[in-house]
C-alpha cells in the first residue's frame, strides 16, 4: 500500500538546469515492491489511490504491465504525485524534487478501502514510511490497514524510508512508534533507524564505516521494544554517487546474520535500490526460503537493480540466483 508517482527525470547524467526534456517512469517505494515480487512469480496486489484521469490511467497501465493486480486501486482525487530526478555522477550527488502535495493518495479516507476484502486472502502486507509522511489522512489509513491485516493473520513489513522531505523526525516518530507494534519485519537503514525510531547505530556511515557490530544492539532494542520477528538493515558504504559498497544484515531474535559484500560501480541508477532489496527478502520469507537465504537474495537482487534505469527492477529469479552464486562478471551470454 503507498504512491505510485510520476518520475520526471533528466536524460543521462545531465543536470536540471541543462535538460530541454524528461525521461518519463512511474515508481514509487511499495509500488517497486509489487512489480518485482510479481517478476519473481508471486501474486501481488497494489493498494493507493489515483486521480480518475489519462495520467493515473498511465500509472495503473505501468503496474498492470508487469502483473500487478490493480483492483483495490481506487480512482478519484485531483492528481497523481510527481518527483523530478536529477542522477548525479561522481563526486554530484543525485537530487530529488517533490511536486506531491494534495496527491489523491494523500487525500485518500478510510471509507475508499474495504481493507476486510482486502486482506481476506492475503500472505503478507508491505508499507513503507513514505506512505504515513504524505498526511495524516494517509497515516490513518496505514494503521487501520495494519489493524485489518493483523486481524486476519497476514505477516506484516515496514521498511522505514525516512524522508526528510516529507516531515521532520519529531513528527516521524510520533507516527511511526505507535505503528511498529503491528510490524513482524521492520527494515530499514541507519538513517531510517534514528529518525524514525530515535535509535542511532554505532557506525560512521559518512566515513564508509558500516561495521555489522555498531548495528546490534539497535537491533537488539527494536526485537524487545516491539517483539519483531525479523530485523533487517541495508548498509551502504557511500564513497561517491557512482561507487558504493553494498550489504546487509539481519537478526531473528536469537541469531545475526551479514550478507555477501558487492561492490556497486559503477552505478546506473539507485533509486528504488532499497525497495528491490525489500521485496528480494519479502520473496524468500514469502516462500519459505531460510533468513540467510532471503537476506543474500535481497541484496544480489538490489545489486542489480543499481544497474537499471527507472524505478522497477526488471530482473528474474534465474538472474538473481545466478549473481548469488557468484556469476557477477558481466560476459555476454550468448
Amino acid at each position: 500500500m503507498g504512491e505510485i508517482m510520476l518520475r520526471l527525470s533528466t536524460p543521462g547524467n545531465s543536470r536540471f538546469i541543462q535538460s530541454d526534456c524528461f525521461d518519463v517512469n512511474y515508481g514509487g517505494g511499495e509500488a517497486n515492491v509489487a512489480v518485482s515480487l510479481q517478476n519473481y512469480g508471486n501474486e501481488a496486489y497494489f493498494v493507493s489511490k489515483v486521480p480518475e484521469n489519462e495520467i493515473g490511467q498511465a500509472a495503473i497501465n505501468s503496474l498492470r504491465r508487469f502483473g500487478v493486480h490493480t483492483e483495490y486501486m481506487v480512482r478519484g482525487g485531483s492528481r497523481l504525485g510527481i518527483y523530478y530526478l536529477e542522477t548525479g555522477s561522481s563526486l554530484r550527488p543525485s537530487k530529488v524534487i517533490y511536486d506531491r502535495a494534495h496527491s489523491s493518495i494523500s487525500e485518500a479516507k478510510l471509507e475508499d478501502f474495504d481493507f476486510e476484502a482486502i486482506f481476506r486472502d492475503a500472505d503478507w502486507f508491505h508499507w513503507s514510511g513514505i506512505t504515513p509522511a504524505l498526511s495524516d489522512n494517509a497515516a490513518e489509513c496505514v494503521r487501520r490497514a495494519c489493524i485489518a491485516a493483523k486481524k486476519a493473520g497476514v505477516v506484516i513489513s515496514c521498511d522505514l524510508n525516512y524522508r526528510k522531505k516529507l516531515w521532520t523526525p519529531e513528527k516521524a516518530q510520533s507516527v511511526m512508534r505507535p505503528l511498529m507494534q503491528y510490524v513482524d519485519v521492520c527494515i530499514g537503514n541507519e538513517e531510517d533507524a534514528e529518525m524514525c525510531l530515535g535509535y542511532h547505530p554505532d557506525a560512521d556511515i559518512n566515513a564508509g564505516q558500516t561495521d555489522a557490530e555498531g548495528y546490534k544492539q539497535v537491533f537488539i532494542n527494536g526485537v524487545k521494544e516491539w517483539g519483531f520477528k525479523y530485523i533487517v538493515s541495508t548498509l551502504r558504504e557511500s564513497y561517491n554517487a557512482s561507487i558504493n559498497g553494498w550489504k546487509a544484515l539481519i537478526y531473528d531474535g536469537k541469531e545475526f546474520y551479514v550478507s555477501r559484500h558487492y561492490d556497486l560501480k559503477p552505478i546506473v541508477d539507485r533509486v528504488g535500490g532499497g525497495d528491490s532489496f525489500s521485496a528480494g527478502l519479502i520473496h524468500g520469507m514469502a516462500n519459505g526460503k531460510p533468513m540467510e537465504w532471503s537476506l543474500e537474495f535481497a541484496v544480489a537482487a538490489s545489486a542489480l537493480k543499481h544497474t537499471i534505469p527507472g524505478d522497477f527492477n526488471m530482473v528474474s529469479v534465474s538472474e538473481v540466483e545466478s549473481l548469488m552464486n557468484g556469476s557477477g562478471n558481466g560476459r555476454v551470454e550468448r
